[in-house]
Order: structure tokens, then C-alpha cells, then sequence
């Protein structure tokens, strides 16, 4: 049994995974404070809650936080007794190599969706994910990442919004009925929206007139289907492409005799 994590900068997602099927997925707010030990607790009463056996034999890490992986390969090594893989590192093997400038550290979360899309969706993609920043991978035809796009996230956008506007409040982030907001809520609404639809459509128009080949879009993050209601945005939207892209790059590691 593979517990997979992914630590964004804002949550931490850990997953359950047989080798068949995700049997559940469970999420905590990302903390570098937090210790080994408090993971443990907390991973075992909601997991006796599912009902699920914690018959863990195996561990992958994708982080963009460094300080919160000391932690979490402690957890690894004293409650599951194994090495986790930590995508990213040089003994984490990947199915395809990026092909990007010399010296350029790729964020382990665009290796990890890369690696996840192509195995599902196979090359010549765009994979956009709505996480604290919104990122844009391409994927090559043989699968490898050759570069992107990186803007600010939907939710650090309105945050800095409120931040530096005094007279500007807090909004949530919604699909307004209309583009013209009749109100300073509804304005700020559909400025983040259509804003971000316009971001989103520019940047992977550009991206495909650059690429020079069909491309399909594949969309992933937790606001990603509020962007693509109806509208085509996306191709597909995949929930789990992250997930399923430590589970393809643990199975790689694994083939390859890596562990």
C-alpha cells in the first residue's frame, strides 16, 4: 500500500493507493512545524474512520515547501520503515527527463502533474493547475516537460487585491451572473473571473501557436471546474492528476529496480 503526498504551499494532500485504486484522500493545512509524530496521529484516526487498515509499505513526497520534508520522510522512515522517494531529488528517477535551461530546478508538483497527464492522456499538452499559483506544463510528445507558464494564483490575486486596496473587501471567488458588476463585490467578482478565463485562454492560445501542434488542455486544482462551467477552457478536468502522477512515478522507480 502507497501513501502518497503532495504539499502544496497552501494544503497537504496525503492519499492511500492499493496499486489499483485510490481508497481515500485526506487534507491538512501545509506546516512546517508540524512533526512526525502529530502526522501519524492524525493520519491514523482519520484513517480508522474510513476504515481502512494502515498497511503502508511505501512512500512518495512531491513538495514544493522544502521545510516540511525533513518531517515527513521522519514519518516514513519511524512509522513505515521505508526510504520514501522525494520527487525532485537525484535518486528519484522520472519517465522522461525535462528538457528545460541548465540549472533550472523544476517544481517537483509540474514534474509530478507531467508525468501523471502524459501516462493518461499520452503527449502534446497543456496542463493548467489553480493551486497558490496558477501554473501552465507543457508536455512534449514523448512526455517530457519543456517548460511553462507560471502567474499568480486566483486566491493570492484576491488576497493582494484586498491587501492593497483599503476600500476593497474580501470576496469569494465566484462565476457572476454578468460580466458588469453593479457593485464593488460584483465588480471584483467578475474581474477575478473573467480575468482569469482570459488568462487562462491567452496564455494557452500562445502556448499552442508557439508549440506548433494540436494540443488538448488538461485542467487540475481545486478551482479549476469553477473556471470551466460552462465554457472551453479545458479538455478534461482531472481531479486526481497529481496523485495519479506519484503513483506513475513510484511505479517507474519500482520497474526500474530504484526500490
Amino acid at each position: 500500500m502507497l501513501l502518497a503526498i503532495d504539499c502544496g504551499n497552501t494544503n497537504t494532500v496525503f492519499s492511500i493507493w492499493d496499486g489499483e485504486k485510490i481508497h481515500c484522500t485526506l487534507r491538512t493545512a501545509t506546516d512546517h512545524q508540524r512533526t512526525a509524530d502529530q502526522y501519524f496521529v492524525w493520519l491514523d484516526r482519520l484513517l480508522q474512520h474510513h476504515e481502512i487498515t494502515m498497511d503502508i509499505n511505501a512512500v512518495i513526497i512531491s513538495s514544493t515547501v522544502p521545510r516540511v520534508v525533513f518531517n515527513l520522510r521522519v514519518l516514513a522512515d519511524r512509522y513505515f520503515d521505508c526510504r520514501p522517494l522525494v520527487v525532485g531529488r537525484p535518486d528519484c528517477l522520472l519517465p522522461a527527463d525535462p528538457r528545460v535551461d541548465a540549472g533550472t530546478q523544476v517544481g517537483p508538483d509540474r514534474l509530478v502533474n507531467t508525468a501523471g497527464a502524459y501516462d493518461r492522456y499520452g503527449g502534446d499538452l497543456i496542463v493548467v493547475d489553480f493551486g497558490t499559483a496558477t501554473t501552465f506544463d507543457v508536455v512534449d510528445q514523448d512526455g517530457a516537460y519543456v517548460g511553462g507558464v507560471i502567474a499568480p494564483g486566483v486566491n493570492l490575486s484576491l488576497s493582494a487585491l484586498h491587501k492593497m486596496a483599503a476600500a476593497l473587501p474580501h470576496v469569494d471567488v465566484t462565476k457572476p451572473t454578468k460580466v458588469i458588476g453593479t457593485n464593488t463585490v460584483a465588480c471584483m467578482q467578475s474581474g477575478i473571473f473573467w480575468g482569469y478565463v482570459g488568462l487562462v485562454r491567452g496564455v494557452c492560445e500562445e502556448i499552442k501557436a508557439e508549440h506548433n501542434r494540436p494540443m488538448r488542455v488538461i485542467a487540475t486544482g481545486g478551482l479549476a471546474p469553477l473556471f470551466g462551467q460552462g465554457d472551453t477552457l479545458f479538455d478534461v478536468f482531472d481531479e486526481f492528476l497529481t496523485v495519479h502522477g506519484l503513483t506513475v512515478i513510484h511505479n517507474y522507480n519500482k520497474d526500474q529496480g530504484n526500490i
